[in-house]
C-alpha cells in the first residue's frame, strides 16, 4: 500500500539560473526594476535610452533570469580602446550610476552574471556609486567567489538630510527661521508677484524643462563656468533630462519646485523622489535677486512639502559648499568608482593599477574600504 508523500520529503532542486546577452537595451530592465530596492526604481529602460542618446554609445544589455524572471539586468558600453575589451555601466552621473537588480536576486546569480561577463570583457566599471548600493555590494561579493579584483577609488561624500526626525522634533521649520524667510520673501516680493509652484508627472513639458535652462543660463553655472555641468541647458546635460521625462514612471519621479517672478523664471530645486527617499540633483537661481536668499526659501517650501508626502530622506548628493550641513544635513555612505577586473592575467594587472586607480579619485576623509580581493 502506498502512502502520499509529503512535500517536505521531495528533494528541492536549486532555482534554475540562466544568463544571455544581446544588443541594444532588453525590456527586462523595467521588469528588474519594478523588483528593485525603491530608491533604485529609476533605473529603467528608458533611463538608459536617455543616457545613450545624449552621450552617445552603442549597448548590450547582459540578464539573468530566474525560472524565467529576469532578476538582474546590466546594460553596457564599449570603453576604451577596444583591444582592452573594456565596458561601463552607462547612465547619469546623478544621482548615481548604477544598474537594476532585483531585491532578491540573490548571490548565485550574480556569480553567473560575472562568469558570463568574462567572456564579454576583461574589466566592467561602474560609478559613480554609492557604498552600499545593491547592484555594487552583489558585484563585491561574486568578485570574492569568482577570483576578480575590485578596484575603488573615491569621489566624495555624500550628505543625507533625516526627514523623519525633523517630523518628529514637531515645528519645521523653527520659527526663528520662518521669520528670517517671511522677511527675505518680503524683499523679493518687490521685484514683483511670486508664483510658488511644483513640477511633476505630466507638467514636464517642453515649456517646463525650458523655464529650469533659462534660470541656469542666468545663474553662475553661466558666468563662472563653460556651462557643461548645467542640467537642463543644450550646452549641458539638459538632452537626457527631457529623454528621460517620456518614460512616464521616471516622469512621475521627476520633481522640481519652482520660482517665478511675474512670470519670469527665478529660482529651481531639482529631485528624483524614490520611494521615501528624495535626491536633491539640481537647484539654481536669478543672481538678480540673490541677496533676498531665493534658492533658500524655495528649498524651505520644498522640504515641507516633503514632509507633507511622507519622504523620511533627502539625499544631497556629493559635497558641501556648507548649505547642506546648516540645513541639518550629516555625512552619509561615500560615492566610489568602481572597477571589476576578471580573473587571470586581467586581475593581476588590477592589482598592480590598484594604487594607480585610488591616486585618480579624490582624497578620501577616512580610511578606504577594504579590499574585496
Amino acid at each position: 500500500m502506498t502512502r502520499p508523500m509529503p512535500l517536505a520529503e521531495f528533494t528541492r532542486l536549486p532555482p534554475l539560473l540562466a544568463a544571455s546577452i544581446g544588443d541594444g537595451l532588453a525590456s527586462a530592465l523595467d521588469a528588474v526594476a519594478d523588483h528593485a530596492a525603491p530608491t533604485h526604481r529609476f533605473l529603467r529602460y528608458g533611463w538608459f535610452a536617455a543616457a545613450l542618446a545624449a552621450y552617445g554609445g552603442a549597448a548590450r544589455t547582459l540578464t539573468v533570469v530566474r525560472e524565467g524572471v529576469p532578476v538582474l539586468a546590466l546594460p553596457l558600453v564599449p570603453l576604451g580602446p577596444s583591444f582592452l575589451r573594456l565596458a561601463a555601466v552607462p547612465g547619469c552621473y546623478w544621482p548615481f550610476r548604477s544598474f537594476p537588480a532585483a531585491a532578491d536576486a540573490g548571490a548565485e546569480a550574480f556569480e553567473l552574471l560575472l562568469d558570463h561577463l568574462g567572456r564579454e570583457a576583461n574589466a566592467l566599471r561602474i560609478g559613480p556609486v554609492y557604498d552600499g548600493d545593491p547592484a555594487l555590494e552583489g558585484l563585491r561579493a561574486a568578485a570574492a567567489a569568482r577570483g576578480w579584483v575590485a578596484l575603488d577609488r573615491f569621489v566624495a561624500e555624500s550628505f543625507l538630510l533625516d526627514m523623519a526626525a525633523l517630523r518628529d522634533e514637531g515645528i519645521w521649520p523653527r520659527n526663528s527661521t520662518l521669520r528670517k524667510n517671511r522677511f527675505h520673501e518680503k524683499h523679493l516680493g518687490e521685484h514683483g508677484a511670486l508664483d510658488w509652484r511644483f513640477v511633476a508627472g505630466e507638467d514636464w513639458t517642453p515649456a517646463a524643462f525650458d523655464d529650469l535652462a533659462d534660470i541656469e543660463r542666468k545663474s553662475w553655472i553661466a558666468s563662472r563656468t563653460d556651462g557643461s555641468d548645467a542640467k537642463f541647458t543644450t550646452e549641458g546635460h539638459g538632452a537626457f533630462w527631457r529623454a528621460a521625462a517620456a518614460d512616464p514612471v521616471i516622469a512621475r519621479m521627476m520633481w522640481a519646485a519652482l520660482l517665478r517672478i511675474d512670470g519670469e523664471p527665478a529660482a529651481f530645486s531639482f529631485d528624483m523622489n524614490a520611494g521615501t527617499l528624495k535626491y536633491a540633483i539640481a537647484n539654481s537661481y536669478d543672481p538678480r535677486v540673490a541677496k533676498h536668499s531665493p534658492g533658500k526659501l524655495l528649498y524651505y517650501r520644498n522640504l515641507v512639502r516633503a514632509i507633507e508626502d511622507g519622504i523620511t530622506t533627502v539625499d544631497w548628493g556629493a559635497g558641501d559648499s556648507g548649505y547642506k550641513r546648516v540645513i541639518g544635513a550629516d555625512a552619509g555612505p561615500a560615492i566610489r568608482d568602481w572597477l571589476f577586473v576578471r580573473r587571470g592575467l586581467p586581475a593581476l594587472a588590477g592589482r598592480l593599477l590598484r594604487g594607480w586607480w585610488r591616486r585618480s579619485g579624490h582624497a578620501a576623509p577616512s580610511p578606504a574600504v577594504p579590499d574585496a580581493a
